[in-house]
């Protein structure tokens, strides 16, 4: 039987490999962390290697923010506390991942993936957010700011109506929330000053 402290250390793991950096290394023989704003998630890998290696970016961020999840639920039995641990492990893994001198991402496709086998409506609805704000205003970073911020409210909305989810899942969710917020700070800064990258411009 696996141990229960390994699924954290391997949802770190898995969180931590950088797929948008391989992605474009394979694809344009690029290191993508060298153009735009120097970012390995997908909007940065989209504005600089193609919609292509953008979207592929996206799915795998996602994939491995969901893997982590899933197999936290098969090893423990579907202990949600375990399931929670491997969240916050991943996204962590990913936004300081040990493989790139902690210097990752910002969280966002791998912050909605880890949330889609604990609450699949929050993540459609964060999602809605964010495409919201990007037809409307053409700002990524904006809709991600909107759909972290809005992530805690729409889990304990729509966890297990109209019961409030666990204590353990609202405050691994906040976490969360803070960390893709925290990582965004310079998009903020921008966006306030008016010198923020639109969508379908190159930084």
């Amino acid at each position: 039987m696996t141990p229960f402290w390994l699924i954290p250390v391997g949802a770190y793991l898995l969180g931590s490999i950088p797929f948008g950096l391989l992605v474009v290394k394979a694809s344009a023989g690029r290191d993508i962390r060298a153009v735009g704003s120097g970012n390995i998630g997908a909007a940065n890998v989209a504005r600089n290697a193609g919609l292509a290696a953008g979207a592929l970016t996206l799915l795998l961020d996602a994939g491995k923010g969901y893997a982590a999840v899933w197999l936290a639920g098969h090893w423990s039995g579907g202990n949600l506390r375990w399931m929670m641990a491997a969240a916050v492990a991943a996204v962590v893994g990913h936004v300081f991942p040990v493989w790139l001198r902690f210097k990752g991402g910002k969280g966002v496709a791998t912050g909605l993936g880890v949330f889609l086998p604990i609450c699949p409506l929050a993540v459609a609805a964060a999602a809605g957010f964010w495409i919201l704000v990007v037809l409307f205003w053409r700002y990524s970073s904006l809709g991600s700011i909107v759909a972290a911020a809005a992530l805690p409210v729409l889990v304990y909305l729509f966890y297990a109506p109209p019961h409030a989810p666990p204590e353990y899942v609202l405050l691994g969710t906040v976490f969360i929330s803070l960390v893709i917020l925290a990582k965004h700070r310079g998009n903020m800064e921008r966006l306030i000053a008016g010198k923020e990258s639109r969508l379908g411009s190159r930084e």
